[in-house]
């Protein structure tokens, strides 16, 4: 970039070059499994043991090498799968986006989004679809973050400040949204099985953190605007093409004049009234949600108190989320007419379900590594130990929490995989957490905010290198260091905006998302 000569390039390749030698996260759980199966030997051997603060009973370290632990072992490695959280809710949730997606209703919404945007307003809706993206995976990725270059250039404007601008909405606000995703459930699902090592019944909800993350989402999108506003398009200036860049431009121009339909921000008319039947089916569907909600005899409350908290509708918010997105996906697909028969709507969901295979075999091995941990006691012996240490220290809760968010902010430079690393933090630090008297639910979402905000500045994370590539469709000179330094700006302002929220809101008591206080008893 011509605005920089960025003197941190060797940095960054050093981080590259060692987060490289990082194992696959499977491999990365297979060698933790291997880890537990000898710690767990050695803590029985050394009678390693705890108090429990609550039930006052005596925690004894059990050895995974013993006759017994081999046992439990083969006897369970399916169970252990089988019921492991994260993966029903999310194979139920991607099977409905995925309608969506191959019907080619979640790109032309995100392109409706953002080009019938006025210039004034364009900044800010770039990055808040590029946040409402997360739902769709890596559409954002391939579709917003070049769109928004397209759309910027059209706007007299610099296209590297909109692929920026995108970017850090799909990546940066990654865990902000306005409706509850695959990520979420995934991430439940793995506080849960982390809570439940020292409270049992405790379940955290897909909606646990709901009311933050759609704060999040506007808060993401005020401060992405900012920052393009204030620091990123001044840098970068104004664009001037090279003869490549002019000659496409040229031609996309030619095109635009001959074959409208193949441009990327063109929106066909089969589309846009697929679009608004999807929209009248969305109010339609939020009104029977509301019926069946509001009043207090609604069939989705809670059959014994009729409360909302702890009903159905909570409990099932991503089915509902998948139904919906499955009907709006085979609509928009009928009446676009990109879907002929039955069989492009069953396609839909098993090109999603192909997608997962990586997912389900990291998901393996994670529920072994989390039930090992968890019968071997060394999990509960941990948090109880831990909470004694952070007891000695008495720190601020607002403070505990941002420090741990630091920390997976950090984590996150070096490891990119979000489920991943929540598998590997989770059973240590949720019922740490949970004895000093922090939900399960503040603990994840000080995670999300910490893994959230640094993944626009790792070159570890997959589609940084995809990203690189669109920028030096405009400057063939760019590089990771100029990426990186154009979105630092971002990853700073979000680290250090999104810390303020969450002390406001741990400093006012507010809930983070339905029956999901920030302390517990």
């Amino acid at each position: 970039m011509l605005f920089l000569n960025c003197p941190k390039q060797s940095f960054l390749q050093k981080v590259e070059y060692l987060g490289n030698r990082l194992p696959h996260p499977t491999m990365l759980f297979i060698y933790l499994c291997g880890f537990i199966l000898l710690c767990s030997g050695i803590a029985a051997w050394l009678q390693a043991s705890a108090l429990h603060p609550i039930t006052n009973e005596t925690i004894q370290a059990k050895s995974l090498l013993s006759g017994e632990g081999l046992r439990e072992v083969l006897s369970n490695a399916v169970k252990n799968f089988t019921s492991f959280a994260p993966v029903g809710t999310v194979l139920v949730a991607v099977m409905g986006i995925g309608v969506a997606e191959h019907s080619g209703l979640l790109s032309v919404a995100l392109r409706a989004l953002v080009v019938n945007a006025s210039q004034k307003m364009t900044t800010f809706l770039v990055v808040l679809a590029g946040v409402l993206s997360s739902l769709a995976a890596d559409t954002g990725y391939v579709v917003l973050v070049p769109l928004a270059g397209l759309v910027f250039l059209a706007a007299g404007r610099h296209p590297v400040a909109g692929i920026a601008a995108a970017f850090a909405g799909v990546s940066g606000g990654y865990s902000a949204n306005l409706l509850i995703g695959p990520l979420d459930a995934i991430l439940a699902g793995i506080s849960t099985e982390a809570a439940t090592l020292v409270q049992p019944s405790y379940e955290v909800s897909a909606a646990g953190n709901y009311y933050f993350i759609v704060v999040s989402t506007f808060l993401i999108a005020a401060v992405g605007t900012y920052v393009t506003e204030r620091w990123v398009a001044p840098m970068l200036g104004d664009y001037k093409k090279s003869e490549e860049s002019k000659t496409d431009a040229d031609q996309q121009n030619n095109q635009q004049a001959d074959e409208p339909k193949n441009q990327t921000t063109y929106i066909n008319p089969s589309d846009k009234k697929a679009l608004k039947a999807v929209g009248l089916f969305s109010v339609f569907y939020i009104l029977l949600l509301l019926v069946c909600v509001v009043p207090e005899s609604g069939i989705l409350r809670n059959p014994e108190t009729g409360s909302i908290l702890r009903s159905p509708f909570i409990s099932g918010i991503v089915v509902i989320i998948a139904i919906y997105a499955a009907l709006s996906g085979w609509l928009f697909g009928k009446v676009s007419g990109r879907f002929e028969s039955s069989r492009d709507f069953i396609n839909g969901m098993e090109a999603a379900m192909v997608t997962m295979a990586s997912y389900l075999v990291l998901m393996f091995f994670a529920a072994q590594f989390v039930n090992w941990f968890a019968w071997s006691q060394l999990g509960t012996i941990t948090a109880i130990k831990g909470a004694q240490f952070l007891q000695v220290l008495d720190p601020n809760s607002a403070v505990l929490l941002i420090c741990f968010m630091l920390l997976a902010a950090f984590i996150n430079l070096l490891i990119g995989s979000a489920s991943a690393k929540w598998a590997l933090l989770a059973p240590i630090f949720v019922p740490m957490l949970l004895l000093a008297g922090i939900s399960p639910e503040a603990t994840q979402v000080a995670y999300r905010i910490g893994d959230s905000s640094t993944n626009i500045i790792t070159p570890l994370m997959p589609y940084f290198g995809v990203v690189v590539a669109f920028v030096q469709k405009y400057d063939r000179d760019a590089g990771i260091g100029t990426l990186l330094a154009i979105m630092l700006p971002f990853s700073l302002l979000f680290l250090l905006c999104w810390s303020v929220l969450l002390a406001v809101w741990i400093m006012f008591g507010i809930p983070l998302g339905p029956d999901a206080p920030v302390f517990v008893g």
